[in-house]
Parts: C-alpha cells; structure tokens; sequence
C-alpha cells in the first residue's frame, strides 16, 4: 500500500519538467512552485504559482489524464509539503470530500486566473502589465531584485522588449536601472500605470 511522501525542496530545484511522469499529487505546506512553459522560440511565460492551499494544474491534468508534464515546476522558495502517490490519487479524490472540494475550489480559482492572465496579454497594453509585475516584485528597499529576462518571462514578453521599456520608465523618472535590479523612484506613478489592468 502507497503512503503519502514527505516533499522537501531548496529554491531552484526543477520539480517537474515537460515530458517527466507525474509522480503523484502535490499538496504545499510551505513556499511557492513557479510553473512554466517555454515554446520552440525559446521564450518562456509564466503560466501561474503554486502556493500552500492551491492547486497545480499541470499535475492534476497528468494525474486525470495519464499524461507526462508540459510544463516546468521550479521551487521560487524553498518548498515543503507531501505527494499523494499517482496510485492513491483517484481513490483519495474518489473517497476524500475534503480533498475533493479542496481540489474543486482551487481549480475554479486557477481558472479565474487563468482568465485575467489572457485578458492581461490580449486585451492590456503592455506598460500596464510591466508596471503591474515591477510592484508586485518591489522588495522593501525599493528595489525590484531581477533580471531584464525575468521580467519579460512574467510579462509575456521579450527581453529587449522589456529593456526599451524600462529605458522610457527611467527617462520618465519612474525607475532607475541598477546593479542589483530596477529601484522603483515614482511608485503613484506606476501604481496610475498598473491601473490600467484593473
């Protein structure tokens, strides 16, 4: 008989990758996955996070479909938490009306994010979605700690895209480039740009 497993990992690990099996399903206590998908173009966007509480859809669809990854799960934090083996699975989900409401309720979440992530990319112009990205990742000195291909990872983009852009938010005086990222100088000016996705 399968037993639920201990799931420990350091910032940075691949949890899963495209084409991997899926092991079994991931419950978080503690951290976040940040899953992936890169096209033949090389470019990568992120599709979404995995938090404690959340569901991975990307495991939940290899799980219910018998289907290998088609994205990459890489650890943003340091994670813990447990993997319900691919054998239990279907009769946890099956027996489990907490579990199976929890994974229920967490899915109609995802796809409320699913939604705004394409209206973001479709319909929002692209200074509003840089803005967005740049406040949400502002650690407490003001400083945005990423790189120029981050950035066009979290906002469907690309790099040199995102390095002409921030060159108008500096000529603006909304951000100034630095060593160790983009420290933010006009945060009620990008909060007025992000504003536009709302």
């Amino acid at each position: 008989m399968s037993v639920v497993r201990s799931l420990v990992a350091p910032k940075g690990k691949v949890i899963f990758q495209p084409g991997q099996s899926c092991p079994g399903f991931i419950v978080l206590s503690k951290g976040s996955i940040k899953v992936t998908l890169t096209g033949s173009s090389g470019r990568e966007v992120v599709l979404y996070r995995v938090r404690p509480g959340e569901v991975c859809l990307q495991t939940l669809s290899c799980l219910i479909n018998d289907q290998p990854y088609g994205a990459e799960g890489v650890a943003e934090t340091e994670i813990a938490g447990q993997l319900v083996p691919a054998s239990d699975f279907h009769k946890k989900l099956a027996d489990d009306q907490v579990f199976r409401d929890g994974i229920m309720s967490s899915v109609a979440t995802r796809f409320a994010e699913y939604q705004q992530l394409v209206e973001e990319i479709a319909l929002t112009g692209f200074d509003a979605r840089l803005a967005n990205v740049l406040l949400r990742m502002v650690g407490p000195t003001g400083v945005v700690e990423t790189t120029h291909a981050a950035l066009a990872t979290e906002t469907a983009s690309g790099r040199a895209y995102v390095t002409r852009k921030l060159a108008e938010f500096a000529k603006k005086g909304w951000v100034k480039q630095k060593d160790d990222g983009i420290e933010i100088l006009n945060l009620r000016e990008l909060e007025q740009v992000a504003a536009c996705l709302r």
